[in-house]
């Protein structure tokens, strides 16, 4: 008897211990895919009981549907995740099904494989090489790894800085969203190919400056390697680059190097017009991604162009394909909240207009659909970059000596949350993207009196052109003056020297500002009459650059202009 009783006892004991771990044997199941992946996809029911917000500030995201939230956990976040004890799915790793690596540099040209990382790299540099009427090469900067984050521009003279608006495409913030990766570098070969054969093409390229970044995080991509083997989301800290970007309303976080790098790269160009390219959904996401209540004031031309590109895939695509949400167009925080997203901070702290585009409901889109991918999506491609040239276009100058003027341009009424632009400093160029209307323009700048211009119309597809002319305070100082500093060396690397003309002593306040008219650097120096000045340029990336000299006594102000080479 007693020997059966401690049998029984026995098996209680051990089906309790297979069955009461199960939660924690799933915790364990989760750790060991991060680990083993890098990361790993779970989903949980979005009810009632789920603080959205604190979901979403401290894990990435990937997209809501039917109220399943799907979520991408990294080694930075599984454990926080785990700690919270939601009731979660683990979602099956597919790995790089899908993926097709190019056996050399022809077969990836062929854009229906996978290039390796080298064989990308010697793409972007072959296009440089073969049309360097209409190319130009730019480094952004560096992954964690050492790989290269490259940019492609393509313009009719593309290696002069041109008074003409910039835009810019950039793909695979998330290394394991491979398919706009692809999609970009076949952009750039068609735009190139078709510049003699193609109006429309030979249009963009004369009137824009395109700016191409097909692979914004080579370390999730390539990790340390050559070929795409376990491409992750994240970047090789673990860190989501696409909810790292500084947030106009919260205190930012330390930006990944990636993002210091890109960061830099938005501010010198200023973009007038962007967009970044995603996969895991099928969606045009428009601003804004972290307020739900708050509404663009340009909402209306944000979901207008949208709205185009979803409805011209359409036409090439049938209905199947980016259809989420209405109809393939979406306001982001209507589908979820985010923090530090690229869209928004483009948008808020650079008054760019920057959209993001989901092409793929797969993360890694197959190597056999790549094509389809191209045929849905490049007239919607060639037709957003358009949106560019529509608006009103304008210069501001002084009404007595035509020196451009950096403005601010306001819409009394209708400009709200850094909706408004600025003219650039250097050119006094301007373009206000929106919507058709008759439009009252306020334009405002240190030193001059403000200026309104009245029904400014804007039609559909066209561009306005207008020319601003300011007055000078009646007791202000004419900051323009016909000397010019001389700089040598100029082209210069490290430092120039300044020889300044007579009158240029005391205390002098220096500023070296951006063509996009961004202050890169300011300090108060003591100049000696006849005494060349030395000014440092080792922080500044390739470029060219306004130097601003103004006396603190007079407030003269003098102008002299270098290109700086790395």
């Amino acid at each position: 008897m007693f020997r059966r009783v401690l049998i029984l006892l026995l098996l209680i004991v051990s089906l309790n211990q297979v069955c009461y771990p199960q939660k924690v044997s799933n915790d364990d199941r989760l750790r060991e895919i991060v680990r083993e992946y890098k990361q790993a996809e779970v989903s949980i029911p979005l009810t009632g009981n789920i603080d959205f917000d604190k979901l979403t500030r401290n894990s990435s995201i990937l997209s809501v549907k039917d109220k399943i939230v799907h979520i991408s956990l990294s080694p930075l976040t599984v454990e926080w995740f785990i700690l919270q004890k939601y009731n979660y799915e683990i979602q099956k790793y597919t790995g790089t099904k899908g993926i097709v690596t190019a056996a050399d540099l022809t077969q990836a040209m062929e854009w229906d494989k996978y290039p390796t990382y080298s064989q990308y790299d010697s793409i972007m540099r072959s296009f440089v090489n073969i049309y360097p009427a209409l190319c130009h090469l730019d480094t952004i900067g560096t992954s964690i790894n050492g790989k290269l984050v490259l940019a492609v521009k393509i313009s009719d003279n593309a290696g002069s800085d041109e008074d003409e608006p910039e835009v810019f495409y950039s793909s695979s913030i998330h290394g394991d969203e491979t398919g706009g990766y692809i999609l970009m570098l076949r952009l750039v070969d068609y735009l190139v190919k078709n510049y003699t054969l193609d109006a429309k093409v030979k249009n963009l390229v004369d009137n824009l400056e395109i700016w191409i970044n097909p692979l914004a995080n080579p370390d999730g991509t390539y990790g340390t390697g050559n070929i795409i083997s376990s491409p992750t989301r994240f970047n090789a800290n673990g860190k989501d680059l696409n909810r790292n970007f500084p947030d106009p309303f919260q205190p930012s976080e330390i930006q990944q190097k990636e993002n210091v790098d890109m960061i830099k790269f938005l501010r010198n160009h200023k973009f007038v017009i962007s967009a970044n390219f995603h996969s895991g959904s099928e969606v045009v996401n428009y601003p804004w991604d972290r307020w739900l209540t708050k509404i663009h004031a340009d909402n209306a031309w944000f979901n207008s162009i949208s709205r185009s590109y979803a409805d011209t895939v359409h036409v090439y695509s049938g209905p199947s394909y980016l259809n989420e949400l209405d109809n393939g167009v979406t306001r982001g925080s209507v589908w979820y909240i985010i923090y530090g997203g690229r869209q928004d901070f483009v948008t808020w702290e650079l008054q760019g207009r920057e959209v993001t585009i989901e092409l793929d409901d797969q993360f890694i889109t197959p190597a056999a659909q790549l094509s389809l991918l191209w045929q849905y999506n490049w007239h919607s491609l060639t037709g957003y970059l358009e949106n560019a040239l529509y608006g009103i276009h304008g210069v501001v100058q002084n009404t007595v000596t035509q020196a451009p003027v950096h403005a601010k341009i306001f819409i009394e009424g209708h400009d709200k949350d850094s909706s408004h632009v600025y003219s650039d400093a250097l050119s006094g160029s301007f373009v206000r993207l929106l919507a058709p209307g008759s439009w009252n323009l306020t334009f405002s700048a240190a030193g001059y009196q403000n200026l309104t211009m009245n029904n400014v119309i804007v039609t559909q597809g066209q561009k306005t052109d207008i020319i601003v002319k300011m007055a000078t305070l009646l007791d202000s100082v004419d900051p323009v003056k016909k000397e010019i500093p001389l700089l040598y060396p100029n082209p210069a690397t490290a430092r120039t020297v300044a020889v300044l003309p007579p009158g240029i002593e005391g205390k002098v306040n220096i500023r070296i500002i951006s063509l996009s008219g961004r202050i890169m650097a300011g300090y108060l120096t003591e100049v000696m009459s006849g005494v060349p000045l030395e000014i440092d340029l080792t922080r500044l990336s390739s470029g060219i650059y306004i130097v601003v000299f103004q006396t603190a006594g007079t407030e003269s102000i003098y102008r002299s202009r270098v290109m700086v080479i790395k």
